[in-house]
């Protein structure tokens, strides 16, 4: 939850149907797939511009058009460097097959669908007008919606990698096992995780259909092992743009790593060089991902003495600016900042310049039974090697950071996050399994 470090304690041009078909897709039924419905790729495409981005995949300081689609393909994934929406879904799953060819088969599956998608068409031949005797491709609620700059993000847990598919020598050192920090207070049924699946748009409703079709067509294959819905980001990738701020009132992600900022993003955030040699050669040009969900004690947050929350965050509340500075992108002065406030030991300066590309959301999940919300945020770090990223940043938070008074962390994921898909006969993961 910092406005420092990128950490926290806390298209292409429009494609027309033909293009998007292909010029020879299967019949509803001559290929099983979908959860038993046909596999296959026709549907009327749906309306909506593109989203500006460069050849890397990354956004642009175009995303006026918010209803527009995100290009699916390119080097890097989608969702990582994107402008940040407003609305997530991220959904954690169990593989339940233990054939690898099946598995194979669900990814590029997915891989169809969230192509589809992401233009904001139908998966498979739609939603209505098949056979009544089967069930539909699609499951229809984002039937007239835009695409909302819908994108999906997949990644693999260390769980995946043990002798289930022959992964357990592809496994890359990078892709470790979380330490225990002090103050987690882990819940295992919301932690951990096989794959993920992150859904990112402006629209609620366009994410969850994402993941409940995703969801659909491995059933039987995977489940759901957990999920949660994200509102209100609270970081962004276009620093030109607002600070967004968190349900403690603070603006949040000042110094995030901008999506446009391709050094940094090659330094640290996609994987390349070293990182990508021998087991993890892979994962060139993708990403670690960290997940924790993170409750925010809201109920004495709002007790607490203005003077004392800008002391716990090394910020103002109006501004943003750090202790002593005028505005808030001024550089910090982290001597002027009390030793344990949040800012000053979430600092790249103060952690050896580790530093993590941040992607959150704020979450209310109703209440915990004792009439307090149970809200907080739910915080997702991009870093070309968590080792030097969310570890030893969050080890310097957990131990010292004074706003660990104020929160939780009740849930956690570890996710290696593969290269992007380059065009339309590639597929997620397919440099993994080959």
């Amino acid at each position: 939850m910092t406005s420092e470090n990128t950490t926290s304690n806390t298209p292409d041009e429009n494609v027309s149907e033909n293009e998007a078909r292909g010029s020879a897709a299967p019949s509803r039924r001559s290929v099983i797939g979908w959860g038993g419905a046909g596999l296959a790729l026709g549907a009327a495409a749906a309306g909506g511009a593109a989203v500006a981005l460069n050849g890397r995949g990354d956004a642009t300081e175009n995303v006026a058009d918010m209803g527009g689609a995100v290009a699916f393909h390119g080097p890097h994934q989608a969702g990582i460097a994107t402008a940040v929406q407003d609305r997530l879904h991220f959904a954690s799953f169990d593989v339940k097959t233990k054939d690898r060819a099946e598995l194979i088969q669900l990814l590029k599956d997915w891989t169809r669908a969230a192509e589809r998608m992401t233009l904001g068409q139908e998966v498979g031949e739609g939603a209505y007008g098949g056979l009544p005797e089967a069930p539909p491709d699609d499951t229809g609620e984002a039937l007239g919606l835009k695409p909302s700059r819908l994108t999906l993000t997949i990644g693999f847990g260390p769980s995946l990698f043990d002798d289930r598919f022959g992964l357990k020598d592809r496994r890359p050192e990078a892709l470790v096992d979380l330490p225990k920090f002090p103050g987690d207070n882990l819940d295992k049924a919301r932690s951990g995780g096989d794959l993920c699946i992150q859904a990112c748009a402006d629209d609620p409703q366009v994410a969850v259909h994402a993941i409940r079709n995703l969801a659909r067509i491995g059933f039987g294959k995977v489940a759901v092992r957990w999920s949660q819905l994200g509102f209100g980001k609270t970081s962004s990738t276009t620093p030109d743009a607002q600070t967004p701020r968190n349900l403690f009132g603070f603006k949040d992600g000042t110094r995030n790593i901008a999506g446009t900022d391709t050094a940094r993003l090659d330094k640290h955030v996609w994987v390349s060089g070293k990182a990508a040699e021998g087991p993890a050669a892979w994962m060139a040009g993708g990403s670690y991902l960290v997940a924790r969900r993170i409750r925010m004690n809201v109920e004495i947050w709002d007790r607490t003495p203005l003077g004392d929350q800008e002391d716990i965050f090394g910020r103002d509340k109006k501004e943003g600016a750090p202790v002593g500075k005028a505005k808030e992108h001024d550089e910090p002065f982290l001597p002027a900042m009390k030793p344990e406030a949040h800012v000053r030991l979430a600092h790249p300066d103060s952690n050896h310049g580790a530093t993590i590309l941040r992607r959150g959301y704020s979450f209310t999940d109703g209440t915990d039974g004792l009439g307090r919300l149970e809200t907080g945020l739910f915080f997702l770090a991009y870093q070309r090697d968590v080792r030097k990223g969310f570890i030893p940043v969050q080890t310097s938070l957990a131990r010292a950071d004074v706003l660990n008074e104020y929160i939780q962390h009740v849930g956690s994921g570890m996710f290696a996050v593969p290269p992007g898909v380059r065009d339309k006969d590639d597929w997620w993961g397919r440099a993994l399994f080959s």
